[in-house]
């Protein structure tokens, strides 16, 4: 079975800083694309960034190049996304998947696995 559970999220002003885990399980780590999207109130889900577990390129949504950065370890299959810089904008409820495709097209993915999601919420 597919988990996927997020933590991290919050309460911060702008400006500030949040890091989001995502702890994975039952899927092999080995050769995936992991993603985080996010999905604002009467918003779309959009892709955030994503990683590859083979060889640890990262994809940014332009909205968040220089602030974010994701990386991952594998040994503990969790990805991570230390969100710097944070702006109102950001404020959504952000969620990790597995993208069973390269990823170098996992922002644009429909994932077919979600966890619960996790809150932020940017203060001005």
């Amino acid at each position: 079975e597919v988990r996927l559970v997020e933590s991290g999220g919050g309460l911060v002003q702008a400006g500030g800083s949040l890091r989001l885990s995502c702890a994975a399980s039952g899927f092999s780590f080995d050769d995936v694309a992991i993603g985080w999207f996010r999905q604002a109130p009467g918003k779309e889900r959009e892709g955030v960034s994503c990683i590859s577990s083979r060889d640890g390129s990262t994809y940014y949504a332009d909205s968040v190049k220089g602030r974010f950065t994701i990386s991952s370890d594998n040994a503990k299959n969790t990805v991570y996304l230390q969100m710097n810089s944070l702006k109102p904008e950001d404020t959504a409820v952000y969620y990790c998947a597995p993208v069973f495709l390269p990823a170098i097209v996992c922002l644009e993915a429909r994932a077919e696995y979600w966890g619960q999601g996790t809150q932020v919420t940017v203060s001005p």
